[in-house]
């Protein structure tokens, strides 16, 4: 029997499985994806799934009518194939992380019988989440009372870097491998103060910009780590003393685990404006700050940087809470 895990299209939802996963050496695993988003980049190679299957699926939302109807129609398609899979696997349960990825293979799992555990990152639920949610055998979130497990899953490095910052001695800008433009932005208008002040920078710029930030720099003559899409982000945030980052619910919680105080600057246009409630959860306990795109001011920044960051880093790794990975993975076991 195999475990199929889906969902995806976002580095968000995808590294739920990849944290998930690491506790799961001695199952059979099976993974059904999308070929829109980034499921390829994240899995297509990964040995620790048996079989990968990236299905022509898209999302039906932010579609025009024409649109929503032939996303549908690849939705039924998708879902006779994963119907079809979750048979081949012998599928004992499917683990869903949301996003357009998952709905072939959610609602073949109810189809056919097969439990469905959903896990949602985000404070503001997904719609494909809270359509499914009525239906799942389990619904994880960390943000809800009534969620049997409140601990988010995090990779271990994140908790094993973990560390107490009292000053900013570099500052790690992050965008997301799509990168941010408001956040590119100000991290290029801040770059003079901050190498005055001897602060280094690390920049993920995004892949479409990355070249453009790079010189940039180059003109400031200021040197940064910039880089698009990495492996070795837990070694980048374990670097740093202080983030401005959007607020995607994994980053938000690695972030958080690691205890690097963050400026959040959520992406506007996120689905039901997501990311701006993950980032308030934290901003309400006083262990970190926010503030929208068109509130950024780089007078308003700076003396972020010379805030005492002690209470809030300690703040931040009490209270997330560990094993959140573990305890999911034993749930679906």
């Amino acid at each position: 029997m195999s475990i199929v895990m889906t969902g995806g299209g976002t580095g968000g939802h995808l590294a739920i499985i990849k944290a998930v996963k690491e506790h799961l050496n001695d199952e059979e695993l099976v993974y059904i994806g999308s070929t829109k988003g980034q499921d390829r980049q994240w899995f297509e190679d990964d040995d620790d799934f048996v079989q990968k299957y990236f299905l022509e699926t898209r999302g039906v939302v932010n579609q025009g009518v024409i649109g929503k109807v032939k996303s549908l129609i690849m939705l039924a398609k998708a879902t006779i194939e994963s119907m079809r899979l979750l048979k081949k696997h012998n599928a004992k349960v499917v683990f869903s992380v949301g996003g357009f990825s998952s709905a072939a293979s959610s609602i073949a799992a109810k189809l056919k019988g097969i439990p469905l555990v959903i896990h949602e990152q985000n404070a503001a639920l997904g719609s494909l989440n809270r359509l499914l949610k009525p239906y799942a055998t389990v619904f994880i979130s960390s943000y809800l009372k009534e969620s049997q497990i409140h601990a988010y899953p995090i990779k271990q490095i994140f908790f094993d870097q973990a560390r107490v910052r009292s000053k900013v001695n570099k500052i790690i800008f992050l965008g997301g491998s799509q990168g941010a433009k408001a956040i590119n932005t100000l991290a290029l208008s801040l770059a003079p103060e901050l190498k005055k002040r001897g602060i280094g920078i690390i920049h993920q710029a995004g892949e479409k910009n990355i070249e453009e930030v790079k010189r940039e720099y180059r003109d400031l003559g200021v040197e940064a780590e910039v880089f698009a899409f990495t492996t070795k982000l837990a070694d980048f945030m374990n670097q740093a003393d202080f983030a401005v980052a959007r607020a995607g619910a994994s980053t938000l919680w690695e972030l958080s685990a690691t205890g690097l105080p963050t400026l959040y600057i959520p992406y506007p246009y996120a689905a039901s404006d997501h990311q701006y409630f993950n980032a308030k959860f934290f901003v309400e306990k006083k262990l970190a700050w926010l503030m929208r795109e068109n509130e950024i001011d780089i007078d308003k920044v700076l003396p972020l940087l010379d805030e005492a960051l002690t209470t809030r880093s300690q703040g931040l790794i009490d209270i997330v809470e560990r094993d959140g990975s573990q305890k999911i993975a034993m749930l679906l076991k």
